[in-house]
């Protein structure tokens, strides 16, 4: 595997938060396919910084799902597939559906501002054309109703649905979205939450998840009405 990107590399050694960033970009826009292999010593060699610093950042890959560790085989990115993705929506559905039950019941008195801000950032990265900023602030938005649910061990789950469903989103796109769009369907969730109707914030969420990507209707079909 050869790993070249349109970005320069920093003449400072990164640390692997850097290294992480730069190689989860690639795989999140499809730079990097699914199946190329990553070594650890030619990635240390464009990042210019030691091995363990980029076995750090392919274990937090790991961790997201966008790379696989298979022992003697090495490490691969790892598939982005419509079955994966589809099963992924449903849990979200699950997790998210139930978990604004929980929310609903007493949100945080800084719920709303907070996710007004991060709305917010999702416009003024949508006014960028930086879809992939956009994306991880529509992550911290969701995860940050979710952590009004007091359901912890449930997070890293949904966080990896999240990166997946974005991932699936983004590569598979073929051709340019409206990002501002995108951002203010998040509008009617904090509406529907700060006028604190469970069964309308529940709903808003289902609906949301499921016109995600154009085959939600056939996967959520008692929702799309």
């Amino acid at each position: 595997m050869a790993y070249f990107s349109s970005r320069p590399t920093s003449t400072k050694p990164p640390k692997a938060g850097a290294a992480f960033n730069a190689l989860k970009r690639d795989i999140m826009l499809g730079t990097l396919a699914p199946g190329t292999g990553l070594t650890e010593l030619e990635l240390a060699a464009h990042f210019q910084c030691s091995q363990g610093t980029v076995r750090e950042a392919l274990l937090q890959l790991q961790e997201e799902g966008l790379v696989r560790r298979q022992g003697h085989r090495g490490t691969q990115v790892s598939e982005c597939t419509e079955d994966e993705a589809i099963e992924m929506f449903r849990l979200r559905q699950q997790i998210e559906g139930s978990g604004m039950a929980r929310v609903m019941r007493a949100p945080s008195r800084t719920l709303v501002k907070e996710l007004n801000g991060l709305l917010e950032k999702m416009l003024v990265a949508a006014g960028a054309s930086d879809e992939l900023e956009l994306a991880a602030f529509d992550r911290d938005f969701h995860r940050r109703i979710f952590e009004d649910a007091n359901l912890p061990a449930l997070d890293p789950i949904l966080h990896r649905c999240l990166v997946h469903n974005h991932r699936f989103k983004i590569s598979r796109s073929p051709m340019a979205r409206d990002l501002e769009a995108t951002a203010l369907r998040h509008r009617s969730i904090i509406d529907a939450i700060e006028g604190g109707d469970v069964r309308r914030a529940t709903a808003a969420m289902h609906h949301h998840i499921a016109t995600i990507v154009d085959f939600g209707p056939e996967v959520f079909p008692e929702v799309i009405k």
